[in-house]
């Protein structure tokens, strides 16, 4: 809609509120007694209802013609007339309500001919008045840039995106359940730290100035959670945002939502168990199938799921004992040498953890379409991780690709306080050394370790990149309500 147009048209409304202003029109009403929800009146032929929403759709035919309102869930037909309606009230309809008002509707629900459930209305009343006109391209907005800064037009515009965050938010609702059902407890853990820890990634920091203190954005709940265990706590969760300062691209967002939950006694085998049965109930509960296509490739969360040795794997791609690997300079002339990667892809990459990481990810990762269980990692990948029995440069750990993304990361915890500080050394050096991912040495964390916990394994599953999976979507940010925008 053109700038001039769309002035026009605001100027247009105003007048209309001036005018039944002056009348005594209460435009805006502080409330409306709705018998029923949009959705339960579809289900109520025969009866009398009061229900409301916006204005989405009108057609006027002389003394007659249709609307449609429409909630976040649902929409219902509504026909307008002179037969139910006064003159003065008809009159009113035609010329003081627009589209994109929102409007309480009282009548019968009846299904018309042509089988569309719709209310007969007895009478209308104008609950709101919008400014603004609704898009002209009522089936969905095409400009990015309007879809998240204007999120509200997209949700009133697009099926999709409705059904889109809605299933975000039976998600979630499912977690807490099928968590809860199972023993787990959802605690609370703070958000603005003094350390980073828990995930290898690059933080946001600000400053508490009450407290005169540099603090970073938690990247993880791992610690905290971890530590209430320690407590006394058996299984706890959390289900919240997490924050990375790193760079965008149409799978990651600098702030995501995840859930985490720690078991004691568990050990990361049984945490792959109760995750596949997991998986599966959520999907059934939420789109109802356990197939979902994404990206032209069709994915079955109910078969058996692939697994793949991640060291074993990587050893065919190097063509050498990578895990022997202590100095960065020397494994990317190893790297080269292989004819994997030149020296100006492997340039940005200071340490030996993100070496065999960028590998990975364009080795492997990217050619999985999954659901793939990716386990026996080296132990530098997962420092919070414990070391296997066998061999201490690997770590029982394991994550779910799907469609070259990966959804979940979990581990048997390392409870190890002596260990635990001596990978997080080695964290620290490389922080010194350019790995601006690397984490903090978090004496708290270890303090905490060292008064003792029992066995544990601890899993995280994002959120954000679960649905932008199960509804095909091309960039993470659809899968947000509000993302940040320039």
């Amino acid at each position: 809609m053109a700038e001039t147009n769309l002035s026009n048209e605001v100027d247009i409304r105003r007048e209309k509120i001036k005018q039944l202003k002056s009348k005594g029109e209460i435009v805006y009403k502080a409330k409306f007694d709705r018998t029923c929800t949009i959705k339960e009146a579809r289900e109520k032929i025969g009866e009398k209802v009061k229900v409301a929403g916006r204005m989405v759709f009108r057609r006027i035919m002389g003394k007659f013609g249709f609307m449609q309102i429409r909630d976040i869930e649902a929409h219902i037909q509504v026909s307008v007339g002179r037969n139910e309606l006064s003159e003065e009230d008809y009159d009113f309809y035609k010329k003081m309500i627009d589209l994109g008002d929102f409007v309480g509707v009282e009548g019968e629900v009846y299904v018309t001919q042509t089988g569309e459930v719709t209310v007969r209305a007895e009478k209308l009343t104008l609950l709101s008045k919008a400014l603004r006109p609704l898009p002209e391209k009522f089936h969905g907005l095409t400009d990015v840039e309007t879809k998240y800064r204007q999120r509200y037009l997209d949700l009133v515009a697009s099926e999709q995106a409705r059904k889109v965050f809605l299933t975000r938010s039976k998600v979630c609702s499912f977690i807490r359940r099928y968590l809860e059902n199972h023993g787990f407890i959802e605690i609370e853990t703070p958000i603005i730290q003094t350390s980073v820890s828990g995930a290898t990634a690059k933080p946001f920091f600000t400053k508490h100035n009450a407290l005169d203190l540099e603090c970073n954005l938690r990247i993880a709940t791992e610690t905290w959670l971890k530590q209430a265990i320690a407590g006394g706590f058996d299984r706890v969760f959390e289900l919240g945002k997490d924050f990375r300062n790193e760079g965008m691209d149409p799978t990651h967002l600098q702030e995501f939502t995840q859930v985490e939950w720690y078991a004691s006694y568990w050990d990361f085998e049984d945490n792959i168990a109760f995750f596949q049965d997991f998986m599966k109930k959520l999907l059934m509960e939420t789109i109802g199938t356990t197939k979902i296509t994404y990206q032209g490739n069709e994915v079955d969360f109910g078969k058996e799921w692939q697994r793949v040795d991640y060291t074993a794997k990587m050893r065919e791609i190097f063509g050498f004992d990578f895990l022997a690997e202590t100095d960065p300079d020397e494994f990317k002339k190893k790297i080269v040498a292989a004819k994997l990667f030149s020296f100006a892809e492997l340039e940005p990459y200071s340490s030996v953890r993100a070496l065999i990481d960028y590998v990975y990810k364009r080795k492997i990762r990217e050619g999985m379409v999954g659901p793939t269980i990716l386990y026996n990692y080296p132990a530098v990948l997962k420092p919070l991780a414990r070391r296997n029995d066998h061999d201490e440069r690997l770590v029982d750990a394991f994550q779910v690709v799907v469609c070259g993304a990966e959804i979940v990361n979990a581990y048997s915890e390392l409870v190890d306080p002596i260990q635990q500080r001596q990978t997080l050394e080695d964290q620290l050096k490389d922080k010194l050394g350019g790995d601006d991912e690397a984490m903090d040495l978090d004496e708290d964390f270890l303090r905490a370790m060292e008064h003792g916990m029992p066995p544990i394994s601890g899993l995280g599953f994002g959120i954000d990149r679960f649905i932008m999976t199960i509804f095909d979507l091309p960039n993470i940010r659809d899968t947000v309500l509000f993302p940040i925008m320039r």
